[in-house]
């Protein structure tokens, strides 16, 4: 401490030199030592520091006064609240200054200070007390109106503060309100744009009677319209208004719109220039309340983006009117300063207004894609003849946003409703391609870079949403992108985005129709790759990639001949290629590009071809280029040219081998895959050592750490079986037992689980040593028997009981004649009683895995076995049982199913077991081969749908679901009969069964679904209150799995599945056990499905809820029982990322249950689950919290910022809050950081 008051005292002596020098390196020390967080002043030297820096706030060195100003940052945290309050009264007073440099070094002395104040949300005191006495000061020198520039300046400084310290200054907010409203008619335009600023700051904190206090005033003021120029400023202000706190000016729009639009035909360009802004934000930030304005919004927007009253559009002189207008407009306006001058015309800021205006309109509103293609497109096309550069660009942008609107939507849970708009969509944008390219080709001659950027790019886009659209116009477009890529006035980006466009036609466009062209786009391209900018090289070798599959396609015989072309690719790219000192970008795509040279072209490259691959060989070695080199490897190994890679595969195998150590996820991979292809196609060119190499690095690969990498090294495995005979002793000793390993893992499925299956048929065909199918079979089965004779001390996970059995079954698909003795022996063991458990499922599952693919005819006895194992005590031994006879069946429909339905009839004590066996029959047995015994099934499955028990009712319901598939047209007719039935269990049985018809995978039976999915959905009315519940599954089912069938229905089935989120208190009743009483909630497990439906819909379709209906309803769920907060906190998190306007506009309300649920406390002596139920209450609680503060208005919320005050005043929620924050950053770097290879 000694030593940095010593420290300190030097500087600030310096600080006092006559040598300006001495006090800049003095002040310079100062800054540095300030920003160590180890500093620690005492109190004699925070004095004279905060004395010093004021005073040199006033130096006559103005280099000396802003380091004296940057000092104050660091220095707010580093001294005593008291200090921190005299800097700023000194600030807030020389602000207030004669001089007007120390007026300016003072403002930024606190915006500064301010900069480093503690956010509002941790409830400092420093940062209130600071703000109290700046607010003061600031609204004085606001109102006196007596300088100008002291005047701005104080704007400036509370839009700060109000920007990041808003809702500390609740209690001044009325004032503050006060002091600006005057400045919004001042006769200075900065003053009035300065306080629209610093009003924007104000309302996302303000309270609800201050908002509509402003919005009542600016409402009033622009009825009563005194002044053009007032009613600009007062437009513009609920512009910025509704772009900081759109939320809240949705509820006014009924009043403002009829205002914006009535000042849309004042004769005033700036006006409607506002009024088109104003009109964006609202169509951005209130989606919702504008829906009904929307149509209104695009007339005057169509209107006005023709809007050009000063010039004559000539469509047959149009180039030549705009070359004239861009060049000889100085001159006119040098030449005639009394006459009308272009730098007059404002039309321009109307027309680029009202672009942004219906940009904003497209990007919001994709249900109205269709309506856009009829009129908007079609007027957006007309107007890319624009002459005003700048509205062109967002002309260009504007029909780019409509582009991204009609692009497909990707993913699994796209319905038809909706594919088919975008059909229709793309349909129609198909219709108006060529009127986009006759009004685009000639301007990517134009000298305009930008306008020729703006159609590259839009070109681009059309392309990628419509391939093979531009397949006709490539003659039309080819001159402009040539142009582009010679002419000497093209910039690097105009290059760029002309080889982007490139690449996007010759991948998206038939080879075919580039062929015509290739001899002139290439010149251009092979001169691009030796330009110096390596950006440029590097697009350009991207395009030669895409080129060369055109020139020559190995995928189908091409007449086109390449030859004449190869010399040029081939000796541009090999000039990248080797050298050493250019870009690593460039180094890969050059890597790459050369690739698909020899790939598709190799045949033709005669005496370059080896020197190439010795190349590839030196790549393979650096670090930097062995990823993109082993692509590439993968690429020419592959190729149906059949290139002769025997020179390098002596040296370059046992490098790829060395990669499969390497600590590189993606580089393994690709290795494997590269190892793989060659192992295939150039097996006679292995020797013994070469195999070897790569033989001893797989078994470390295969393991449950990587199933994926497991996969493809078991795939590779599989390969050298096959291929490579001479390797199986090698196999058999080191990789064999990871295999092992990995089939009793219970993490195997999947991708994993096929590569091992085929991997064991692979082996056992050799029938090599130690590895026939008996050995196989022991080692597969042995850890099982293994455990039998140790007592049981190895638990297998009953998982691998069921990978056995499938390897068992794929080896005795390849051997069928060892099978029928395997099989013999798993009938021994189970009716051996002294067989343990665990061998006893094994086998019934093997035999189960068995019977699916071979008839077991021959064994008399496996009936008899199969019903005396129904009688277990073992639950396991059971379900084994019952499985095994279902898949036996499947593979002997003719013999068991009639017994199987018999047994169903005749043994009711069996009946579950016999029910599941039936479902897995049903489950998989193809359709033809059910066919004659449906009607038995459908019979017999009808006579169980009365059964008391759920869980019978339920593997019914399955089975009729199931076999609804195997004929759709002629049975889901009889279930829809069934609703009309008296019993309420029929009716649950058949809406449960309609479950298992929706599936995420297209069927027959979608469209006959969704003709009659209304009927079984109007059982959400039910008066039974189970069939309800799973009617409420089933729509979720439906909801998840295929939203397109619901969708339509949405409007009559929502209030039905919203009035099932009410707790009831008719279902309410009080159940005494013994002394106590509890009370038993009979609708809870329908609310329970009711919000699961509800949570799945914000998934499947949002553009079809009222969102403002649905939050009212989570509303009451954040009030409901234990599982439905829970679920309920999770629905707030996703509707905070989802729709964060419309949470914010319930956000008062949304936050008073989750401060309940965070303050309420268990009674004392409660039981331990009590308090454990409620601390994870608490956690999902905070969790939504953590979520709504990730909207940015949120944060500035008064209420949210009372909420998280008071949670950080609490220090038990305050330590989970903090912890949760952690978890949701760590989690959203781990996202960003992901290993997505």
């Amino acid at each position: 401490m000694a030593s940095v008051s010593y420290h300190i005292s030097n500087l600030l002596e310096k600080m006092t030199s006559t040598d300006k020098d001495f006090r800049f390196m003095a002040t310079n020390d100062l800054m540095a030592e300030l920003q160590k967080d180890s500093i620690k002043l005492d109190e004699d030297s925070e004095n004279k520091v905060v004395t010093m820096l004021l005073k040199l706030l006033e130096d006559k060195n103005g280099e000396v006064q802003n380091l004296a100003v940057k000092c104050l940052g660091p220095l707010v945290g580093k001294v005593k609240e008291y200090q921190v309050e005299t800097i700023v009264d000194m600030l807030c007073t020389n602000m207030l200054s004669d001089k007007e440099q120390l007026r300016d070094s003072s403002s930024m002395g606190l915006k500064t200070v301010i900069a480093e104040l503690p956010p509002a949300s941790t409830g400092s005191a420093l940062t209130a007390n600071v703000c109290k006495k700046i607010t003061a000061q600031l609204t004085g020198a606001i109102s006196k109106q007596e300088d100008v520039s002291v005047q701005l300046e104080a704007l400036d400084i509370l839009s700060d503060m109000l920007s990041r310290l808003g809702s500390t200054l609740i209690s001044f907010h009325s004032p503050i309100l006060s002091c600006l409203l005057p400045q919004l008619t001042s006769p200075r335009l900065a003053v009035r744009k300065r306080a629209i600023i610093a009003l924007s700051h104000l309302v996302p904190s303000c309270s609800a009677a201050i908002f509509t206090e402003l919005m009542k005033h600016l409402l009033t003021e622009l009825s009563r319209n005194e002044s053009t120029s007032t009613t600009r400023t007062y437009i513009q202000c609920l512009a910025a208004i509704s772009r900081q706190a759109g939320h809240r000016v949705g509820e006014h729009l009924e009043k403002i719109i009829p205002v914006l639009v009535k000042f849309c035909n004042v004769e005033d360009d700036e006006l409607r220039e506002y009024c088109f802004q104003a009109f964006e934000s609202f169509v951005r930030r209130c989606p919702k309340e504008m829906s009904p304005h929307i149509p209104t919004v695009i007339g005057l927007c169509l209107k006005y983006i023709t809007y050009d009253p000063n010039y004559n559009y000539d469509n047959d002189e149009e180039d030549d009117d705009n070359a004239m207008d861009t060049e000889s407009g100085d001159e006119e306006d040098e030449e005639t300063g009394d006459e009308y001058s272009d730098d007059d015309d404002m039309s321009w800021k109307v027309r680029r207004s009202s672009v942004k205006c219906l940009e904003a309109v497209m990007s919001t509103r994709h249900d109205m894609l269709q309506d856009f293609y009829k009129t908007v497109s079609p007027a957006l096309i007309a107007r890319f003849k624009e002459r005003e550069e700048n509205v062109k660009a967002d002309i260009f942008l504007a029909y780019m946003a409509l582009l991204k609107q009609t692009r497909p939507m990707q993913g699994w849970l796209q319905s038809s409703d909706i594919m088919g708009k975008e059909d229709s969509s793309l349909t129609m944008l198909k219709s108006q391609v060529p009127n986009v390219v006759k009004a685009l080709h000639k301007q990517l001659k134009e000298k305009s870079i930008k306008s020729r950027q703006g159609c590259l790019c839009l070109l681009t886009e059309l392309a990628n949403v419509l391939p093979g659209a531009l397949a006709d116009h490539i003659p039309a477009l080819i001159p402009g992108i040539v142009y582009s890529l010679t002419d000497k006035s093209s910039s690097s980006n105009m290059k760029i985005d002309s080889l982007s466009f490139l690449t996007v036609i010759l991948c998206n466009h038939p080879p075919e129709a580039l062929h015509p062209h290739v001899k002139v786009i290439l010149p251009p391209v092979v001169a691009c790759i030796g330009d110096p900018f390596y950006k440029i090289t590097s697009e350009a070798l991207l395009v030669t990639q895409q080129l060369v599959k055109v020139i020559r396609p190995l995928e189908k015989p091409s007449s086109f001949d390449s030859k004449p072309y190869v010399k040029d690719l081939f000796s541009s790219t090999l000039k990248r290629l080797k050298a050493a000192d250019i870009d690593q970008e460039v180094k890969e795509r050059a890597i790459s590009c050369m690739g698909q040279i020899i790939c598709n072209l190799g045949d033709q490259l005669g005496g370059d071809l080896q020197p190439t691959l010795k190349i590839f060989l030196e790549r393979l070695k650096n670090e930097i280029t062995r990823l993109t080199t082993v692509k590439t490897l993968t690429l020419i190994a592959g190729s149906s040219l059949k290139i002769d890679l025997r020179p390098v595969l002596a040296e370059g195998v046992p490098i790829l081998a060395s990669f499969l150590r390497k600590n590189h996820r993606a580089l393994k991979l690709m290795t494997l895959i590269a190892l793989d292809i060659i192992i295939k196609n150039y097996s006679d060119c292995l020797k013994p050592a070469m195999i070897e190499s790569v033989l001893s690095e797989l078994p470390s690969l295969i393991g449950e750490n990587d199933m994926h990498i497991s996969q493809v090294a078991i795939m590779l495995l599989s390969c050298l079986t096959k291929v490579c005979p001479s390797s199986l002793s090698k196999i058999s000793g080191s990789a064999l037992p990871e295999v092992f390993n990995l089939v009793h893992s219970p993490l195997l499925q999947g991708g994993a689980m096929n590569a091992i299956l085929d991997f064991f048929q692979a082996l056992v065909v050799t029938k090599a040593a130690n590895m026939g199918f008996n050995e196989l079979l022991k080692h597969l089965t042995g850890p099982f028997y293994g455990s039998q004779k140790s007592g049981g001390s190895t638990i297998m996970h009953r998982q691998s009981y069921y990978s056995v059995a499938k390897c068992v079954a794929a080896l005795s698909s390849t051997c069928p004649k060892e099978a029928i003795n395997m099989v013999n022996h798993f009938i021994q063991d189970v009716k051996n009683t002294k067989s343990s458990d665990s061998v006893r499922i094994l086998a019934f599952l093997c035999l189960a895995e068995v019977g699916r693919t071979m008839n077991l005819c021959g064994q008399k006895e496996l009936k008899k076995v199969i019903l005396e194992a129904f009688s277990s005590p073992n639950e396991e031994v059971k379900s084994a049982a019952s499985y095994a006879l279902g898949n036996i069946c499947v593979g002997n429909l003719n013999e068991y199913l009639p017994f199987m339905l018999n047994e169903i009839g005749s043994q009711p004590k069996r009946q579950y077991l016999l029910l599941h066996s039936l479902k897995e029959v049903i489950s998989s047995s193809s359709a033809e081969a059910l066919k004659p015994y449906v009607e038995d099934i459908w019979t017999l499955l009808f006579k169980h749908c009365e059964c008391s028990e759920e869980g019978t009712r339920n593997v019914v319901a399955e089975c009729l679901g199931k076999l609804t598939l195997v004929n759709p047209a002629q049975l889901l007719p009889r279930l829809k009969k069934q609703l009309t039935s008296g019993s309420p269990y029929t009716r649950s049985t058949v809406v449960t069964a309609i479950k298992f018809t929706i599936t995420d995978q297209l069927l027959p039976i979608d469209a006959l679904l969704k003709g009659c999915i209304g009927d079984f959905l109007k059982t959400l009315q039910d008066p039974d209150l189970n069939v309800r519940r799973v009617a409420l599954v089933m729509f979720n089912s439906a909801a998840h799995n295929k939203p397109s069938l619901i969708r339509d229905h949405l409007d009559s089935v929502l209030p039905h599945l919203y009035n099932e989120t009410k707790i009831r208190k008719d279902l309410i009743r009080e159940v005494e056990m013994g002394p106590f009483r509890h009370t038993v909630d009979d609708g809870l497990d329908v609310r329970k499905a009711a919000f699961e439906c509800m949570y799945t819909l914000l998934d499947s379709c949002l553009d079809r809820l009222d969102i403002f209906e649905y939050l009212n309803h989570v509303e009451d769920g954040l009030k409901d029982h234990y599982d439905i907060r829970m679920l309920t906190f999770i629905m707030l998190a996703r509707l905070s990322a989802m729709c964060p306007n419309a949470v914010m506009q319930r956000l008062d309300r949304l936050v008073e249950p989750l401060r309940a649920t965070c303050t309420t406390k268990v009674k004392a002596g409660s039981v331990k689950q009590e308090f454990e139920k409620q601390d994870e209450l608490k956690r999902s609680a905070m969790r939504a919290v953590a979520a709504l503060l990730t909207i940015a208005e949120a944060q500035k919320s008064s209420v949210m910022s009372d909420f998280t005050s008071q949670i950080r005043a609490n220090s038990e929620m305050a330590s989970i809050f903090e912890s949760i924050q952690k978890d949701t950053i760590s989690s959203t770097a781990a996202t960003e950081t992901m290993d997505t290879s």
